[in-house]
């Protein structure tokens, strides 16, 4: 295998995490064959009977759909053999990569071999969502296993989603997109630390994102306790924090010193990467309301939390089908617009149940831990996820030095539109942070829900906070976050 190195493990697939993504790949690929099978069987049932009436309609949409499903689900189940191949045949190496765009292919990449003495362009065969939990950052790294010539797997380090990358056609845009990845600085990074054994399992994604279906929260009164307090935020104090790391038991005791983790990178390490990952800022976002001053549903971050966008599009489009309702279709327009009827209706519903289940006491939580008083003093490195993107405070005691290693790990919500979510995220990728809340945590009290606050503004987590617990999965994230390079 080209682009290999020596290991510990026969092959890629020795590699618990691989092998196991590398089956809900394959399972999802016989999903999509089976549906396409049901559905055709489903036209042919549906067109059998009669003809030219509102049942030929419904087979006909029922035969694209089948045909479709069957087409994408062999398609997949193709690539999931060749990935089994290629994964079989060698072993995990570590490769500075740059995405890089050409005209109508958003797509491509160019990894640098581990010598440092050629650069790979490659095309991506897989859809554009499931390219961007891949896509290689500023500083990004990336896991390859296979041969340049050819084809092979790609994967986040650490382990994630398996994508086939082949080379790209054309000696003319290979040349043109090494030089753009060259010029971006991609044969002088530093040396990606290679795998020499297989990882513990990653710190999965659903865990650090979407954990405010399990919250425990303390009695909530309004914005804030105690707004009559002298130490109020609506009084527009702003105490001196303290440097405390708040309470995180489910009895409210302040976590004691812990024995420092030599195997953590340091503060002065992760630094650097964040400085490499960092961006330019693009132009500001509008300013959202106060959530020290009004209701949380005026707030534009803690309605996106609530999942109240998702409620007024289905709204919208509930709407937009009555009012085609009331002009009176008739015969097969009708069913179609039933068809249509039932979908929305059932988004609709969806929605709802999320925002009144999960959505408010999210909302309720982050208000109340955004103006709890006092706030805990931080310093936060700024980095990001290798999986989607997704930007996460990387949490250090305020008095340490550059040798302090980190003791959380807070997931943020990316405040942008979708197209640009590193929008209204901090200046600077290193600095300090107030850490406000504290009160409310997950149901077995190790995780308490905070709201940082950098430069005058809240952030808004996407997750609890994630102390050190000493686990081996919290040095695996932080891993993931910046991959070592070679010293």
């Amino acid at each position: 295998m080209a682009g290999g190195t020596t290991s510990a493990t026969a092959s890629a697939l020795d590699v618990e995490a691989t092998a196991a993504e590398l089956e809900r790949y394959r399972r999802r690929a016989d999903g999509l064959i089976g549906a396409g099978v049901v559905t055709l069987v489903l036209a042919v049932g549906a067109s059998s009977p009669v003809t030219d009436t509102w049942a030929s309609d419904v087979a006909s949409w029922l035969f694209v759909l089948g045909i479709l499903c069957l087409g994408f689900g062999t398609g997949s189940r193709f690539n999931a053999r060749r990935m089994r191949r290629a994964l079989g045949a060698g072993v995990w190496s570590a490769h500075p990569a740059a995405a890089v765009a050409r005209t109508g292919h958003a797509t491509s990449l160019v990894l640098r071999a581990p010598d440092g003495s050629e650069a790979w362009p490659l095309t991506v065969i897989a859809t554009r969502q499931r390219y961007e939990l891949v896509r290689p950052g500023p500083d990004g790294v990336l896991w390859w296993c296979g041969d340049p010539r050819v084809g092979g797997v790609i994967t986040p380090p650490g382990g994630g989603p398996l994508i086939w990358a082949k080379p790209l056609r054309g000696d003319r845009v290979r040349r043109r997109l090494v030089a753009q990845a060259e010029s971006e600085g991609l044969m002088r990074r530093a040396a990606p630390r290679q795998p020499q054994e297989p990882l513990p399992a990653p710190a999965a994604v659903d865990d650090l994102y979407d954990p405010y279906d399990r919250i425990h929260a303390a009695p909530y009164d309004g914005p804030y306790d105690n707004p009559d307090a002298d130490d109020s935020p609506a009084d527009g104090s702003d105490d001196s924090p303290v440097h405390g790391p708040g309470p995180v038991t489910a009895d409210g005791v302040p976590l004691g010193p812990r024995p420092v983790r030599l195997d953590l990178p340091t503060y002065a390490v992760l630094a650097t990467h964040a400085q490499r990952q960092a961006r330019p800022q693009d132009k500001a976002l509008r300013p959202e309301a106060d959530v020290r001053k009004v209701p949380w549903w005026r707030v534009r971050g803690l309605r996106r939390a609530a999942g109240v966008p998702p409620v007024v599009v289905a709204f919208t489009f509930c709407a937009a089908v009555g009012a085609v309702a009331l002009t009176g279709p008739t015969g097969s327009d009708a069913l179609k617009l039933g068809a249509v009827g039932v979908l929305v209706l059932g988004a609709l519903v969806y929605s709802c149940y999320r925002l009144l289940t999960v959505g408010l006491p999210a909302a309720r939580v982050l208000a109340r831990a955004a103006v709890s008083y006092p706030p805990h003093l931080r310093r936060y490195v700024l980095l990001y996820h290798p999986e989607g993107g997704a930007p996460v405070l990387v949490l250090f005691p305020a008095l340490g030095g550059l040798h302090a290693r980190p003791d959380a790990v807070l997931a943020l919500v990316p405040p942008g539109p979708r197209k640009e979510p590193r929008r209204g995220l901090p200046a600077l990728p290193v600095g300090t942070v107030r850490l406000h809340g504290w009160q409310d945590s997950t149901p077995d009290g190790r995780r308490p829900f905070v709201v940082p606050w950098i430069g005058g503004r809240p952030l808004w987590p996407a997750g609890p906070l994630w102390g050190d617990d000493g686990r081996p999965e919290f040095a695996t994230l932080l891993e993931r976050l910046a991959p070592p390079l070679e010293t």
